[in-house]
């Protein structure tokens, strides 16, 4: 059980400002009146004791306090240029950045949990005792901003008002962050006192990028101190490891969920969309997949997109499942971003009257960034953040496959702002997961009750991505939220039992797996290119849709349920007006027993090695594994999906 406030505070012991009157003289000392006086207008003295003592430990020459005005953007994007961590393209609005080479992806080497003794912490996560946290960064980080200017900016993710909305400061060395930070995140400067009296806590970062040298990386660290809910980054500049509102404030915000609202909420890395059903009728649905796995994509497959990457989840008073995006912008990876899969986003990428950073591209002789599957010929030269790059070079890429950009989801054109904005949130009654699995498991497939929907999103594998740096092999995803959630999974396992069978949740969603990466090789078809296309998921999306509305009746299978060939083929030709033949329905929905029950076997081994991981689990995949068995001593390996046409 995660105890709050437990252990030497870090921040705090080495900023050593332990009163207000001490944290106004450093004030004074740092800000200039009018920066002073725009601080002197958040009235929190918890959030001043904070900002106070990264300015008392990493010592700026100057600070400036980000209001979020129009006014203080174009300073932070000016500043950004005149630095040089950004550079203008020919487009107005667009600029690029690049990282270090070996800082092209989460360092999850060198990413840690700060631990109090004796504290459960996931078996997939990576820990260090808080005296050898405290340590370095009393030796890297005092003293790491002198020379710089340090931003602070008051931020919140999620709508103001909203019920899983949490506010957030975040301060930084460097002007790409609060760059980005502008782009995908709620300044909140105004409402921040309120929010936090609402809420009743905050997250605090702290980065600071150091000299940005590769020599320096080694030293390079990101931590999460979740006791005291506060983030650390040094020597670093990819925005995964950098903006700590993201993904790192994201693993607090799943300790809040489990701890402090269990049974009530959930903190998801999910994207949420909007798919229109018949009469005008809008059916949100909420999607987790690891990060590079395609979940952008099929959040702006979606008739109404509100969020690509994250879901804040709770369990209205009138009992729906209610989620808000706690972001208002994207961070993309543009690998195989192009106009035929990507209409929306690739007109903000392509012409003027989009703010957009892109980082770790090629960038042509025309000022123009160009990444590997753009879909344009390939250009004879150009620089990346590696130095020049030419078209002769063999086997080297153009753009690292982690390559990205950042801008707001209002620029999309289907993008729903106005449900972003709504701190009521939106009714999600479709959730879905998906990895990499170019062999196992179908398109679609529902689960039939509760325990079998947690047991989709416990048994994610995925393809290690370029997102992770040095990460390889394919490997257990839990949810799409492992890499995020620092309980013991079983705990976590239990809050997904708890959530979704509470008394409460009086409408429960549809919850099912999406894989589109099964390949023609794995199902007997030619070559080994996808047995698909990317505009697919617009179907499955939208069968889901009819499903969850009682539209469409599904077949029964051991695994789940799964759409009837007719209903896929009127809306492959309705949705995106194309032909489906019987034959690649059944090469795609056919049941490869051997390696479900591989699959079932790996996902059962793995949990069983988690202390206390909930038998309710276990009977699932028993429950399934008998079934398939059963059907294999009758049918054979594999079985075509006619076979459960009643």
């Amino acid at each position: 059980m995660l105890k709050y406030k437990e252990g030497v505070d870090i921040l705090s012991d080495l900023g050593g400002v332990k009163t207000i009157a001490q944290a106004q003289e450093i004030f004074r000392q740092k800000l200039n009146p009018e920066h002073q006086k725009r601080l002197a207008a958040i009235t929190c003295e918890e959030a001043l004791l904070r900002v106070a003592n990264a300015i008392a430990l990493c010592d700026p020459d100057n600070v400036f306090i980000h209001t979020g005005s129009d006014e203080d953007m174009a300073t932070v994007r000016k500043l950004s240029l005149e630095k040089g961590e950004e550079k203008e393209l020919a487009i107005k609005g667009h600029t690029y950045h690049f990282d270090l080479p070996e800082d092209q992806g989460r360092i999850v080497a060198q990413t840690f949990y700060i631990v109090n003794e004796d504290e459960g912490l996931s078996s997939l996560a990576k820990k260090e005792p808080r005296q050898e946290s405290h340590n370095y960064m009393k030796q890297y980080m005092r003293g790491i901003m002198r020379g710089k200017t340090m931003f602070v900016g008051f931020y919140i993710r999620g709508p103001v008002g909203a019920h899983s909305a949490i506010p957030a400061i975040e301060m930084s060395s460097s002007t790409y962050v609060m760059h980005s930070a502008g782009l995908l995140y709620r300044n909140c400067y105004t409402d921040f006192n309120k929010e936090v009296a609402r809420r009743g806590e905050f997250f605090t970062n702290l980065h600071a990028e150091g000299s940005n040298r590769s020599e320096d990386m080694p030293k390079a660290r990101i931590y999460m101190d979740r006791s005291w809910q506060t983030t650390y980054s040094s020597y670093c500049t990819y925005a995964g490891n950098t903006l700590m509102m993201k993904k790192g404030n994201h693993r607090f915000a799943t300790d809040c969920a489990l701890y402090k609202f269990p049974g009530k909420e959930l903190s998801e890395h999910m994207f949420i969309t909007g798919i229109n059903g018949p009469g005008g009728r809008i059916t949100f649905c909420a999607g987790a997949a690891p990060s590079g796995c395609g979940k952008t994509t099929t959040a702006m497959a979606g008739d109404r997109f509100v969020g690509d990457d994250l879901a804040q989840m709770w369990i209205a008073e009138d009992g729906t499942l209610r989620a808000v995006n706690p972001e208002v912008g994207i961070f993309g990876i543009l690998k195989d971003v192009n106009r035929e899969g990507d209409p929306y986003l690739i007109k903000c990428l392509r012409e003027e009257g989009t703010e957009v950073i892109f980082s770790n591209v090629l960038i042509d002789e025309n000022k123009k960034p160009r990444w590997e599957g753009d879909g344009e010929e390939i250009p004879a030269w150009g620089n990346n953040y590696q130095g020049q790059w030419t078209k002769d070079m063999q086997d080297v890429p153009m753009s690292h496959p982690n390559s990205r950009c950042t801008l707001k989801a209002e620029a999309i054109e289907n993008h729903d702002k106005a449900r972003n904005s709504d701190p009521k949130g939106v009714q999600i009654k479709v959730i879905t997961y998906s990895g990499r699995d170019s062999n196992t498991m179908p398109p679609i497939w529902v689960a039939r009750s509760m325990d079998a929907g947690v047991a989709i999103g416990a048994s994610i594998v995925s393809k290690a991505t370029a997102t992770e740096m040095g990460a390889t092999g394919v490997k257990r995803q839990p949810w799409a939220n492992a890499p995020f959630v620092a309980p013991p999974l079983p705990e976590y396992l239990q809050a997904q039992f708890n959530f979704y069978n509470s008394d409460a949740l009086k409408e429960k969603p549809v919850m099912a797996g999406l894989n589109y990466f099964l390949t023609h090789e794995a199902r007997g078809g030619s070559g080994k290119g996808l047995l698909g296309e990317k505009r697919d998921v617009h179907v499955w999306l939208g069968w889901l849709e009819l499903y969850a509305n009682g539209d469409v009746q599904a077949l029964e299978t051991p695994i789940g349920m799964i759409p009837k060939y007719e209903d896929l083929k009127k809306l492959f030709r309705e949705r995106i007006d194309k032909e489906y033949p019987e034959s690649l329905y059944t090469m795609q929905f056919s049941l490869y027993i051997d390696n479900i029950v591989d699959r079932i076997d790996m996902q059962t081994e793995a949990w069983k090695q988690e202390e206390n991981a909930s038998e309710r689990l276990f009977r699932v995949y028993a429950e399934q594994k008998e079934g398939l068995l059963a059907l294999k001593k009758s049918m054979g390996n594999v079985v075509k999906p006619q076979y459960f046409v009643k």
